[in-house]
């Protein structure tokens, strides 16, 4: 089995609808494969549920049957009526739960956010941010269920872009209006591959989000983000490690933005792969530990729950040609 020396807990149950895949994981893990969902929460003490979308709700009550914590990936479901339902259905359960809204966990997005709250270049005023990834049913997603609207709910904007409005909303506080455009380029119907949105935050803020699923199978999952205070400018192009450039009337610098050593440690590739998978160790140790510790694990399913809302106004909004849509 492989131990990172971490945490005093093993991987001991998988379960997926595809044998070949859950032998693949389970191998990796000395873990056994197991062949319902009722054997795997009868094994478990918390779930991870990494499904497609339209799965999340029958693993999640599998576990709350079992009175088991959840690790629910985003989006929590394919509508937002679904999403509530799920979230209101956690909290009777009563169960320890935490959403995959892994960006939270990426060391430039705290380095971040720590910086907004700090002041010190005054009054944020706009954000660009970018968000593109080759299309993801093939390479190294192979999510072939991304191209299906009854499995996935929606294209670039639901199934990757929330990550993109939930972080903004972590760093820079409530959307008070968005308005939307959406376009399908590769012909899967509902599957939206270029999105575009734009978010007025009640700080004053105003982002502008370009979000694209594209065939340059050289190019994975990037983000690329400029951000204008009133006495600054920020940019980074990583969405894990930084560093935060950080431009004054006095200087250019560079803000470190450094994993915590115990990941670091940790036997990961050191490649794209590795680097994105630090930031998903970093969210899974934070849920583990809240079980130990009696605490409610962060981010919380509202959380994603809000994100979700945000993601229906901008459908919402594209449907109507791009209106303006209050959301706070």
């Amino acid at each position: 089995m492989i131990d990172g020396g971490v945490i005093d807990a093993d991987i001991c149950a998988v379960f997926d609808r595809s044998e070949k895949r859950a032998q693949g994981f389970a191998s990796g893990h000395g873990a056994d494969v197991v062949g319902d969902l009722s054997e795997l929460v009868a094994r478990c003490d918390a779930v991870w549920v990494c499904t497609p979308t339209a799965s999340h709700r029958s693993a999640v009550d599998a576990a709350l049957d079992a009175g088991r914590a959840v690790f629910c990936e985003k989006p929590l479901a394919t509508d937002l009526s679904g999403a509530q339902s799920l979230v209101d259905a956690v909290a009777s359960a009563r169960v320890p739960a935490q959403s995959g809204l892994v960006l939270r966990s990426a060391p430039v997005f705290r380095a971040l956010r720590d910086l907004v709250e700090s002041g010190t270049l005054g009054r944020p005023m706009a954000a660009i941010f970018r968000d593109d990834q080759y299309f993801p049913i093939q390479g190294t997603y192979g999510s072939k269920w991304r191209a299906d609207v009854s499995q996935a709910g929606g294209g670039c904007l639901i199934e990757h872009s929330i990550h993109d409005v939930d972080i903004l909303r972590f760093c820079f506080g409530e959307v008070g209006v968005l308005s939307a455009r959406t376009a399908n380029f590769s012909g899967h119907e509902g599957i939206e591959d270029l999105a575009t949105v734009s978010l007025s935050f009640t700080s004053g803020l105003e982002a502008d989000l370009t979000s694209v699923w594209h065939s340059i199978l050289s190019r994975g999952s990037t983000r690329r983000i400029e951000l204008f205070w009133e006495e600054g400018m920020v940019w980074l192009d990583n969405e894990f490690r930084g560093p935060l450039h950080i431009q004054t009337s006095d200087d250019i610098s560079e803000r470190p933005c450094p994993s915590p050593q115990w990941v670091d440690d940790l036997p990961l590739r050191n490649d794209e792969v590795g680097l994105a998978v630090r930031a998903y160790v970093e969210a899974d140790r934070a849920f583990v530990d809240a079980m130990a510790a009696g605490q409610p694990p962060e981010p919380t399913l509202g959380d994603a729950l809000v994100a979700h809302r945000l993601v229906d106004a901008a459908y919402r909004s594209a449907a109507a040609g791009g209106v303006p849509i209050t959301v706070a």
